[in-house]
């Protein structure tokens, strides 16, 4: 058996790694600001352990120049430095992490927290917008001289002594021609915010052409990040006001949020966050929040759904996980099973905050589920493990605007028969029906409610779910009809009338004599109605609507067409109208006939 070594091409590998090494050209920016972060993390601990002197009053501060007329963007740190020996190590060896070094070498003082970089390849992203980088670098320790390091992206490079005066690093590149965006000021700044905004080191922005106008002082620079994002504090610590300043600031949004959980967890991971519940739009399609998450205060990326629940995403929220790597495929992820377990953890946490609402903030709960509702029934659908963490904490609304569990509307009846209306306007009537019988009706007007009713009865055993144009005529039925001949008689008469086959017509007494008829459609037919509609009938079985009109035979209206039929067809068109208004199914063409028929009884009373 041979064994060998594979060779490695430095020629051939340098030009992939700049131009592939990542997704979005941008990046490079995030990268060596994160460099020089890291370089004053680095001060600032081995500063904490005696290892390194530093003023007390210095600022720890991280400057990018944008040069447009020199064609140089400079990125500078008042950290660690390096020396040559240090420049030769960590830059001319690629993919050697200087910053991994530097955690195991302090790995039991504790002086490693915060770094960013791990994998030593972040420089190498200037070469992707740059024709020649350069760095001059002095290091913090005793004695050590400047440095200065020149490569055009080949795999030479030179190392001179520098002239750099004071301790840090400032990594000049110069700008290839395709790259001349990046020397727009407001564009670099927008970048800088975008992925560092959070950073822990005051970042500041400098515009080399920029002159202060004539008279003026110049303008006194502000950084351009936030050092202390509010994730970063104790929940306890943080007040309602400042939770709602975060949230505007962040997402620009207005609205004030329904509420909001922060996530604090050191074990059995690292991560902080808080997720904001907006109001959410109840028509889902095109609805997308946005989750931002960081690894160290460091911007990774948007609605990464291998991280963040599908579902979760409707949420605005800012996750920080330093466990998870800031260049990572996202196949990885997938396939990551760290990676699941923070996502089952933040399910977790969210159902928590609900039940816990519910539990013991019951009618702020109710105030919150018309926006919320949305969101929860579309994560449930999605996520059968967030149902059965949440699933006693769904509620209903009623049509009388009170809001019920499913347990609760069930309560003593023998069936689990739920009956719900999609527009509580248009089946006016029907609902009338149902509260004359005392039976709650259940409000469900949006287009997920139709899927998530489907979900509930497969997931609740016997749990039928009617719509109330379903139902009424079972509803008011009188069980004992003992006048079978009347009863022949009236469907007779309506059917001569009528002239439809397609339209089932029975009689019987219904318990409002107020009503003469109601029409009905079964519930699974209307469903597989709604279902060929959706999807344009495409790969639906054929299937007739299953309309029944069914005649209330203790209507003294109807009473009287058995015994004066001279009116018949006029008086049987005309409750047959009114049955179609309740449903909601009156034509067009068949309204002007309404009318006229309206006209013609009231011109005979």
């Amino acid at each position: 058996m041979a064994k060998g070594k594979i060779q490695v091409d430095t020629e051939n590998i340098f030009p992939v790694i700049k131009k592939w090494l990542y997704s979005d050209k941008d990046i490079f920016i995030r990268e060596l600001i994160s460099n020089g972060c890291d370089a004053v993390a680095k001060l600032k601990k081995l500063s904490g352990i005696g290892e390194a002197a530093v003023d007390e009053n210095e600022e720890f501060k991280v400057t990018v120049t944008v040069d447009k007329e020199k064609k140089l963007l400079v990125f500078s740190d008042n950290g660690i430095g390096m020396t040559a020996d240090e420049v030769e190590k960590y830059i001319a060896q690629v993919a050697f992490s200087g910053a991994a070094e530097f955690l195991e070498k302090y790995k039991n003082d504790d002086a490693g927290s915060g770094i960013i970089g791990h994998f030593g390849l972040g420089f190498y992203s200037a070469f992707m917008v740059s024709g020649e980088v350069e760095i001059e670098t002095l290091s913090y320790a005793d004695g050590a001289e400047p440095v200065h390091w020149v490569c055009d992206g080949g795999t030479e490079y030179t190392i001179e002594k520098g002239t750099k005066a004071s301790r840090g690093t400032d990594i000049i590149l110069h700008i290839n021609e395709e790259s001349e965006e990046f020397l727009e000021y407001y564009k670099v700044s927008e970048i800088v915010r975008k992925y560092c905004y959070f950073l822990p080191t005051n970042i500041y922005v400098i515009d080399a052409n920029k002159k202060p106008e004539e008279g003026k002082e110049p303008e006194t620079l502000s950084p351009i990040n936030d050092t202390n994002p509010l994730w970063l504090k104790n929940p306890s610590e943080c007040t309602e006001d400042e939770y709602k300043a975060f949230y505007h600031k962040v997402f620009t949004d207005f609205n004030e949020p329904l509420f909001w959980i922060h996530l604090n967890i050191d074990f059995p991971f690292n991560l902080k966050g808080i997720l904001y519940f907006p109001k959410i739009n109840h028509e889902l399609k095109g609805v997308e929040g946005e989750v931002k998450l960081y690894n160290n205060q460091v911007f990774v990326a948007d609605n990464l759904k291998e991280v963040i629940p599908e579902y979760l995403l409707l949420l605005k929220g800012c996750i920080d996980c330093p466990d998870i790597p800031l260049n990572v495929s996202r196949s990885f992820l997938q396939n990551d099973g760290f990676v699941k377990k923070i996502s089952a953890h933040i399910t977790k946490k969210v159902a928590d905050k609900l039940n816990g609402l519910f539990a013991s903030e019951r009618e702020k709960y109710e105030g919150y589920w018309d926006d919320i509702n949305p969101f929860i029934k579309y994560g449930c659908m999605r996520d059968e493990s967030f149902y059965d963490k949440i699933k006693d904490s769904i509620i209903y609304k009623t049509t009388d605007a009170k809001y019920v569990t499913l347990s609760e509307y069930l309560d003593g009846k023998e069936e689990k028969n739920v009956y719900y209306t999609t527009n509580s306007e248009t089946q006016s009537s029907y609902i009338a029906i149902f509260n004359g019988q005392n039976i709650q009706v259940l409000d469900l007007p949006y287009a997920i409610d139709t899927h998530f009713i489907s979900f509930i009865e497969y997931k609740v055993t016997g749990v039928k779910f009617e719509r109330i144009d379903s139902a009424a005529d079972t509803v008011m039925k009188v069980n004992d009809d003992a006048d079978s001949s009347a009863s022949e008689d009236i469907v007779k008469i309506f059917k001569d009338v009528i002239k439809d086959d397609s339209l089932k017509i029975e009689a019987t007494m219904l318990k409002n004599d107020d009503v003469p008829a109601v029409l009905t459609l079964s519930e699974q037919s209307r469903r597989m109605q709604e279902m060929a509609s959706m999807f344009g009938g495409a790969g639906m079985p054929e299937f007739k609507n299953e309309f029944t009109l069914t005649v209330n035979s203790a209507s003294p209206v109807v009473k009287k067409l058995l015994v004066n039929k001279e009116n018949a067809e006029l008086i049987v068109n005309y409750i047959y109208d009114l049955a179609l208004i309740s449903h909601g199914t009156l034509s067009k063409e068949r309204m002007a006939d309404f009318l006229k028929r309206a006209n013609e009884i009231a011109g005979k009373i």
